[in-house]
């Protein structure tokens, strides 16, 4: 219960004039409290007056005496009922009046007498009482969708006036509807003490948004702050309208893995019982909502559904994949072939999805899978294979050998960069690797890195003389063996100095002949110009045209002509 302090009661009784009843003021005092009257002197002094009274109405025609006080002589009680005790004067000859009760609410007179005359100043007062508590009692167990039912009686305790009740949903006011609101109010007075008891009884329909709403209920007194009760929240109970089949599994679901089926109901209270539907079997769980499928295979792909076992219609379906990846190389692993032959590679993928196939050669990636029509030995290599469908990921390899025959795909010879010897080159191809040997002794033996099936053999000799050098290579299928022409250096010195010499004889003649055409292509046209200007001289003559031209010139011509393209030759 909140109270106001005397102190605010004080200022509050001389602040405010709540209203005027028959012409008279009317002032209010709150349950408990010392109540001040104000006795309203108006224009007259104080050392005017020579008496001040007080007095109240106790029925029709009935006044009772309470205190009276003379000028310059001290306050006489006269009260001899129950306000002996209880009255006393304070300023300005104001009825002081404590422990403030209902049966206080009466009329009170200030009888003022001064000089030859006497004026009275009548009071009326009220006494207010906020609600002792506020609580809301007779609480239902729940409330059920649909039906009005009593959800519990709100009481504010001794208060005056009567309190009015207000029921908040969510702290929103509740209006009676007589549909899914009621609200019955009742009041009790108590004899003894004249204060009201209110009760207010809230009739609901709930519905279900309505599972987590807060109900209270409040009062505003007339004086002083709202008064609000605890609030109060219920079970909202309503049948099973919709059900939903949950399904949990890692992600992929792969076959081993396990399944949880979780079967959710909206109604209140929950189902406890529910039938799960297995592919074809059917199993019934109590006290529970949940079921789950160990060790998985791809053959539980389908459809799973849970149903409550008090209503089977009611029921809920979920579709469940178990995805797989199976891969088949053939062949794999380590396998031997012979060169020239055909291998025939296959790889075959089964799953629940669509997958990606990648290749690599040596842990180098290839772009298309490899195929093996006639089989060499750059062949050889770890071929692995790796197919994924999501998250899913398979692979396999061939380790594939070719071997085969050896054989020399060429035999050569440079000489060396001092040009004091020879390196003779042996290239070979087979698997397993060939062994390498000459037919003569040499120095600075160089083999290569036997890579896809490849050698190369280098030897470095210094001949003395014309000879032939074999190269000879086998391994455990068979050997192949090629020769080739080594001369000595020295014969390879005289005949470098014969050609150089011949050389030099060829350039002398062609020069010569040269020199000799342009010559005579030079006499010829000199011979040609004087006979040209002895022609042009005998036709004007003669009276010929000087354009014209002779049969002997054309001739000529075309001798100078051809002379002249023999010496270009």
């Amino acid at each position: 219960m909140h109270l106001l302090s005397a102190s605010c009661v004080r200022a509050l009784l001389f602040a405010t004039l709540l209203r005027q009843v028959s012409g008279l003021e009317t002032v209010i005092g709150l349950y408990g409290e010392t109540l001040e009257i104000p006795c309203n002197i108006g224009a007259i002094k104080a050392e005017d007056i020579r008496i001040t009274k007080w007095k109240y109405d106790k029925g029709p025609g009935l006044s009772g005496h309470l205190l009276v006080k003379q000028k310059d002589q001290g306050v006489s009680i006269s009260a001899t009922d129950e306000y002996k005790g209880r009255v006393s004067m304070g300023a300005n000859s104001s009825l002081l009046l404590s422990a403030a009760k209902l049966t206080d609410q009466h009329t009170f007179t200030c009888m003022v007498v001064f000089d030859a005359d006497i004026a009275e100043y009548p009071v009326n007062v009220v006494i207010y009482k906020t609600p002792a508590g506020l609580e809301i009692s007779d609480k239902a167990d729940e409330l059920e969708i649909g039906k009005l039912t009593k959800l519990g009686t709100c009481v504010a305790k001794d208060s005056n006036p009567a309190a009015n009740i207000t029921w908040l949903k969510n702290n929103t006011p509740l209006v009676a509807d007589g549909k899914g609101i009621s609200i019955q109010a009742s009041v009790l007075v108590d004899p003894v003490t004249g204060l009201s008891t209110t009760s207010s009884t809230l009739e609901f329909s709930a519905e279900k948004e309505d599972t987590d709403a807060e109900f209270t209920c409040s009062t505003q007194p007339t004086v002083g702050p709202e008064l609000v009760s605890s609030p109060a929240a219920f079970t909202v109970t309503y049948s099973t309208e919709n059900i939903v089949l949950q399904v949990t599994a890692q992600e992929p679901l792969v076959e081993g893995g396990n399944v949880t089926l979780k079967c959710l109901a909206d109604g209140n209270p929950a189902p406890t019982a529910f039938n799960f539907h297995l592919k074809g079997e059917l199993v019934k769980v109590e006290n529970a909502d949940t079921y789950t499928i160990t060790n998985v295979s791809r053959d539980s792909t389908g459809e799973y559904k849970c149903s409550l076992v008090d209503d089977p219609t009611m029921e809920a379906s979920k579709d469940i994949t178990v995805s797989y990846l199976d891969i088949n190389l053939s062949p794999s692993g380590n396998i031997v072939e012979k060169a020239g032959q055909a291998l025939d590679l296959t790889l075959q993928i089964n799953a629940s999805g669509d997958s990606k196939v990648t290749w690599t050669k040596d842990n180098v990636k290839l772009d298309k899978e490899p195929e093996f029509t006639k089989l060499t030995y750059a062949d050889s290599g770890r071929y692995e294979c790796e197919v994924t469908m999501g998250l899913l990921t398979q692979k396999d390899f061939l380790e594939l050998v070719v071997e085969g025959v050896p054989v020399i795909r060429r035999l050569s010879k440079i000489r060396g960069e001092d040009g004091a010897h020879k390196v003779l080159i042996c290239e070979v191809e087979g698997s397993p690797k060939p062994a390498v040997s000459w037919s003569i002794n040499g120095t600075s033996l160089d083999e290569s890195p036997f890579v896809n099936g490849k050698i190369t053999h280098k030897i470095t000799v210094v001949p003395a003389a014309n000879l032939t050098v074999s190269c000879s290579v086998s391994n455990e299928f068979g050997a192949d063996s090629r020769t080739i022409n080594v001369s000595s250096l020295i014969e390879e010195v005289r005949m470098d100095k014969q050609d150089q010499s011949d050389d030099n004889d060829q350039t002398k003649v062609v020069v010569g002949v040269v020199v000799g055409l342009l010559l005579a292509t030079v006499v010829i046209g000199l011979a040609y110009w004087v006979y040209m200007k002895k022609s042009k001289q005998g036709s004007w003559k003669t009276g010929e045209n000087e354009d014209g031209s002779s049969e002997e010139e054309k001739k000529l011509e075309e001798k100078v002509e051809e002379n002249s393209q023999k010496a270009e030759v």
